[in-house]
């Protein structure tokens, strides 16, 4: 959600169509590769009901390289300011109907600001076996050893003429987060008739977690589900229709202990528990095509969520199930062959995580709604030769929105979630790429000639409270009104690429649902170069950001009503210069 910079809610993770995310919601970024996956696919809000997310959010699909699309080996590395480096390696290959990819890396970073080093180890892999023309299973393999120091929030005057500076406590506590997990998946396909495909599988997730912060933080995650999905595409009365049908299951444990803190190690033990969660999610959608060109899309999902806790020291046991129907409707019309406009209404519903249930001041898990909305979306996307667009609109009217508030350590919580009357999420997403000029030193007919491309990607985000009782019409907190993202780029046919961008928050946002408190805004004007050439074995790249060393925050956590001096903004990083290459052989 928008008021969490720690963990994941709101977003549900795939890899390969296969659940990452674990059965209570939450996941974690810190535990993906961004170096083990052949490329991301993004499907916002109603568009990930194809994979049975029921998150405002939508889903993120991590699609991994295989024996077969990625064979050889392949080695990279990346160095940087503030003592970053990295280093990745991967080998591919197949060999008749067995092909298997292996990857690693070692991140290593002394980091901008004071206590914030760490050290990741990750390691991925995957074996297929095509049994025959209508059968592939394939195995997931991945491990992950994340040791991170935690700098902390800093009130404002801090973060911005101190940047580098860690929040005292952080630094006294030595407050830190180690993850070490594995995690074991399959997904087998069945090619059922020419229109018809079947997917199944199953996963494990193991997970310790030892995160000294208040107090010394000792949890146990023991996760595994299973999935099924149809893909269904036939003709039906004349029409094109495609059909996806599938269901979720997933059952996990968190075996909870902390201790109080001794400057970071353990003390007394003063909490103990067993959070468990279970959820089915049943879903189906239809694109039925009514011309070759105009389609009707209809969905439906129903989500059955329990989550309870066995209290052992320092808490209460409870528990509280969530059922949701979750419908959507809409239409996609093909205005040209590589261009569309779409629209849908969708409802979206999510219960809250084991990260929310620490809420003592609430009454802990009974006392928690799950958060659901209504969202309506138009949006265009498409391409031509020398433009591509991907414009969206939207509005959600929301009930119960979970917000993270931050309460201070004297309180002994990080945050106490809560769920927020009525609010409104609204605005637009827009990117594109233009080659607006071509031709500038390559000048030969018929082949491929260099060119100024101009890219950018802007957000405005309009979230308020819906007549509060309490805060009336107030801006959310913790998200920038406008976001922008530009760069202009000269590409030339060598792989050769070089030019400026830049980051620009125009006006400063709130920080506390009081309107209180408010952050800076900021301009940051970034440098990028390198060489890629076309299906070459070499390139590299050189990455300068922040060019002009400006202060600025770069996230915030929020709270119900701010004092002047709060401990609540994150500092961005100065100055900076990165440089890598890869080699593939």
């Amino acid at each position: 959600g928008i008021s969490r910079n720690a963990h994941l809610r709101g977003i549900l993770l795939f890899q390969d169509g296969v659940p990452l995310s674990f059965t209570d919601g939450g996941g974690d970024f810190q535990e993906i590769d961004p170096t083990a996956y052949q490329y991301v696919e993004v499907f916002k809000g109603s568009n990930g009901f194809q994979f049975g997310a029921n998150t405002l959010g939508g889903a993120i699909n991590f699609v991994t390289p295989t024996g077969r699309s990625t064979p050889g080996i392949g080695v990279r590395v990346d160095a940087g300011s503030f003592d970053f480096y990295r280093l990745q390696a991967n080998v591919g290959g197949s060999n008749g109907a067995l092909d298997g990819y292996i990857t690693g890396s070692y991140l290593s970073q002394g980091g901008f600001r004071d206590h914030s080093s760490g050290t990741n180890m990750r390691g991925s892999a995957n074996f297929g076996w095509q049994m025959n023309d209508r059968i592939e299973t394939r195995f997931y393999f991945n491990a992950t050893d994340v040791q991170q120091d935690i700098p902390g929030a800093v009130s404002k005057t801090v973060a911005l003429n101190s940047p580098k500076s860690a929040n005292p406590t952080n630094v006294l506590l030595d407050y830190e987060r180690n993850v070490q997990a594995i995690r074991v998946a399959n997904k087998t396909a069945f090619i059922l008739a020419d229109t018809t495909k079947l997917e199944v599988g199953a996963y494990y997730n193991n997970k310790s977690l030892v995160h000294p912060i208040f107090q010394v933080l000792d949890y146990g995650y023991e996760d595994y589900g299973a999935f099924g999905r149809v893909v269904d595409e036939r003709t039906i009365g004349g029409f094109a229709n495609r059909l996806v049908v599938g269901v979720n299951y997933g059952t996990g444990t968190v075996d909870a202990q902390r201790y109080t803190s001794v400057f970071g190690n353990s003390g007394a033990l003063v909490y103990a528990s067993t959070d468990e969660a279970t959820n089915w999610n049943l879903y189906a959608e239809d694109n039925l095509y009514l011309t070759p060109a105009f389609s009707l899309v209809a969905g439906l999902q129903f989500v059955n969520a329990s989550l309870g806790r066995i209290a052992y020291l320092g808490t209460v046991s409870g528990g509280n199930d969530y059922q949701m129907f979750l419908p959507k409707g809409g239409f996609v019309w093909e205005l040209a062959p590589s261009a569309q406009l779409y629209g849908n209404v969708s409802r979206s519903g999510e219960a809250p995580t084991f990260s929310e249930l620490t809420n003592f001041a609430v009454g802990d898990i009974a006392n928690l709604k799950a958060q659901t909305g209504t969202t309506v979306e138009m949006g265009s996307r498409g391409q031509t030769p020398t433009f591509s667009w991907d414009v969206s609109l939207y509005r959600s009217w929301i009930d119960n929105e979970l917000q993270c508030q931050d309460t201070g350590v004297l309180l002994g919580l990080s945050c106490t979630v809560v769920n927020l009357s009525s609010t409104i999420h609204q605005g637009l997403e827009a990117g594109a790429n233009w080659n607006f000029f071509q031709g500038l030193l390559v000048k030969q007919p018929n082949r491929p000639q260099d060119g100024l491309w101009l890219n950018f990607a802007y957000t405005y985000s309009d979230f308020y409270f819906d007549n509060d009782p309490v805060w009336g019409n107030n801006q959310l907190p913790g998200i920038p009104r406008h976001y922008l993202r530009a760069e202009l780029l000269y590409k030339h046919p060598s792989g050769f690429y070089a030019g400026p961008n830049v980051e620009w928050v125009p006006t400063a946002y709130y920080v506390d649902d009081a309107n209180t408190l408010n952050t800076s805004p900021y301009a940051l004007l970034n440098f990028k170069m390198g060489y890629e050439p076309p299906n070459g074995r070499f390139s590299f790249y050189v990455d300068a950001r922040n060019l002009f060393n400006q202060a600025y925050i770069a996230s915030v956590n929020v709270t119900g009503a701010a004092s002047q001096n709060q401990a609540l903004f994150e500092p961005g990083n100065g100055r900076a210069v990165y440089l890598g290459t890869r080699m593939t052989f």
